[in-house]
């Protein structure tokens, strides 16, 4: 069955264009037996460090798990704030490999979807598909939200929604994008299925079309992503309240994606979207700047890219690199505990304004576990194929190299991180440890997590009106 679309461009592009668009089937049941790799983006972070180390070489994955919508301190510490632009920067730089001629390709490509020239602007006449199968729904496009690897995110007015805004996500016409964004569309379905009324606080897919190869997916209209706002705002740390209310949400979600046999793979503060971050503006006489507090603290987990069922085939490597888990890095194999992992290094960001494991290679990351946590375990040592870390059982560390004196002046024992030694200071840190304990089967559980004495009794505001779970239920088939 096909459904003709037409698409409304504003008069800012100086013309109304209206295009069709034919609407394919939604069965996604013959999945690839094999979870596609997405694209990541890096992070250098580094001031002090010799630039002439060897980059990262552990394969990270590739593809369309970009954020929906595109740190201060003491001077030994890392340059979080320019680091994390420029290495992206970087990244976009060894995507640009290859012949000037594929590199024209490649540019021909990207400008396709500038707003001028993403649509094109034929009128097709009724007769181009069945007319007993076909109905006009038109979408007004407002501005760019983002752009990634994927694609682009457009801010569109659905007029089948009353006028309602929406955020319109289009995928690049190649193969692995589209591979990835069918995946995440079965994920989206599933979710909307088990959870029709939004109550566990996963973003909200709406519809999705092909228009000429390229997979559409309409969402409800977020705004900024929780790392977008700590941006913005200089990198000031959200307050303890804030931390618990948007912790309390995050466990919710991923606990509810837990329960029905999913893993995200890919959580972090990118993917973490503020419902409306409107905010009011005070002046810190002190330091000399205006800083913000959010108005509300209400989020979205959003980016299914790469969310993967339990039964599915589990890639190798997962999570953007500083919210890795350390059995994904040993390769020991991974499941809803890694999820876990992530979130205590969110909340350790959001706590304290900068990330907890700054790196982009393997063995200096375990060398920062190991500052910051304590020895790897024997058993994970032994078990593991990756013993080029390790020597005689132990981390293959040299601490007089200049790698081992960055690692052991910016890190430190994760309680000495602490703000305040305020019981719900200990109570939140506690809770972080507890999320990153080596051992994934020793790892504290999201169902375990909600009862945690940092959520007692801390009028948790808009998260105790979601309190009442339903039980177990499996969206996986």
């Amino acid at each position: 069955m096909s459904f003709c679309f037409f698409f409304f461009f504003p008069s800012v592009f100086r013309t109304q264009h209206f295009v069709c668009v034919s609407l394919c089937s939604r069965s996604y049941d013959n999945r690839s037996t094999e979870h596609r790799p997405f694209d990541r983006r890096y992070y250098e972070g580094y001031r002090r460090l010799d630039q002439s180390r060897e980059r990262d070489r552990d394969r990270e994955p590739h593809g369309a798990a970009e954020s929906y919508y595109p740190r201060d301190f003491s001077p030994n510490m890392y340059d979080y704030r320019h680091g994390r632009e420029r290495e992206r920067e970087r990244d976009d730089s060894y995507r640009r490999k290859g012949s000037r001629r594929k590199h024209k390709r490649r540019r021909r490509r990207t400008r396709s979807y500038s707003p001028s020239s993403s649509v094109s602007t034929t009128r097709f006449s009724s007769s181009t598909f069945p007319s007993s199968s076909s109905f006009f729904l038109l979408y007004e496009v407002v501005s760019t939200l983002g752009e990634g690897t994927f694609g682009r995110v457009m801010r569109c007015i659905d007029h089948r929604r009353g006028g309602a805004h929406i955020a319109l996500k289009i995928i690049k016409n190649v193969e692995k994008y589209k591979e990835a964004a069918r995946l995440e569309i079965n994920v989206l379905e599933k979710i909307n299925e088990k959870d029709p009324d939004n109550r566990f606080l996963c973003v909200q897919m709406y519809d999705w079309f092909d228009y000429h190869g390229h997979m559409c997916i309409s969402f409800e209209l977020l705004a900024l992503s929780t790392f977008d706002f700590l941006k913005e705002n200089n990198y000031l740390p959200y307050s303890i309240g804030q931390v618990r209310h948007m912790a309390y949400q995050l466990c919710l979600a991923v606990k509810f994606l837990h329960d029905n046999k999913l893993t995200h793979t890919d959580l972090k503060p990118e993917n973490i979207l503020f419902v409306n971050s409107d905010f009011t503006m005070t002046y810190n006489v002190e330091k000399k700047r205006e800083e913000r507090t959010v108005k509300s603290t209400a989020v979205r987990v959003v980016d299914f890219g790469s969310a993967t069922f339990d039964h599915e085939h589990h890639s190798t490597i997962v999570s953007t690199r500083h919210y890795r888990a350390p059995e994904v890095i040993l390769e020991l194999g991974w499941s809803h505990p890694c999820d876990v992992w992530s979130i205590g290094c969110i909340l350790f960001e959001y706590y304290l304004g900068f990330t907890l494991f700054q790196t982009h290679d393997n063995r200096e990351h375990l060398a920062m576990m190991e500052r910051i946590l304590g020895p790897v375990p024997s058993r994970m040592i032994r078990k593991t194929r990756k013993q080029k870390y390790f020597y005689r059982g132990r981390l293959d560390w040299d601490e007089s190299s200049s790698a081992g004196k960055y690692v052991r002046e910016n890190c430190k024992p994760l309680r000495r991180y602490l703000l305040s030694e305020a019981e719900e200071h200990h109570q939140l840190f506690d809770l972080i440890e507890s999320m990153l304990e080596y051992e994934p089967s020793k790892r504290l559980t999201l169902s375990d997590s909600l009862k945690h004495p940092f959520f007692e009794n801390s009028g948790t505001g808009e998260a105790a009106g979601s309190k009442n779970w339903e039980g177990n239920r499996d969206i996986s088939r």
